[in-house]
């Protein structure tokens, strides 16, 4: 089912896809794809066991969802290996290898272009376009949901600030 009204894409009003995640749920299991050394699978278990953010965006190759990728990986930077980190769109996985390379991007970045399942079950689907839209969702290391922003209109950026706090106070 449907949720109109929660966001819109240049001011035009979107429908998102799926369930609307809520903060202290269990995060819904996923398969989603990377390129390293050939194509692999990052699901809800490999986050497990660390504070996890996911990034979710649009398309990498648009402004602002590079700009929130450029972002975030300076600010996880910091943190080290204390925090997953995972940038989560439709592009291809190759596509998204090369914009990384490209931009200097350390976080790892995973597609949902098999079978939409992660954009469904997390319910950032913009069923209009068939993208994501623009989120943040930061889990536990137990994989609960600690925080979540759905951006209210695609084009503007997340909060780095509230969602940094949130995973901040995980570690």
């Amino acid at each position: 089912m449907g949720r109109t009204g929660v966001i819109t894409f240049k001011g035009n009003p979107m429908t998102l896809e799926g369930n609307d995640l809520a903060v202290g749920s269990a995060a819904p299991e996923f398969n989603l794809t990377y390129a390293d050394n050939g194509l692999q699978t990052l699901t809800l278990a490999d986050l497990k066991g660390k504070p996890s953010l996911i990034s979710v965006a649009p398309s990498l190759d648009t402004p602002t969802c590079a700009i929130q990728t450029k972002k975030f990986n300076e600010e996880l930077g910091k943190m080290g290996d204390k925090v997953n980190t995972v940038t989560v769109t439709r592009d291809l996985p190759f596509a998204q290898a090369r914009f990384c390379g490209a931009e200097d991007i350390k976080i790892r970045t995973a597609s949902d272009y098999k079978d939409h399942a992660f954009g469904t079950s997390y319910g950032v689907t913009i069923e209009e376009l068939k993208l994501l839209t623009r989120a943040v969702i930061v889990l536990d290391s137990d994989g609960k949901v600690a925080y979540k922003e759905i951006v209210a209109e695609v084009t503007q950026e997340p909060d780095y600030a509230a969602a940094m706090a949130a995973l901040r106070m995980l570690v």
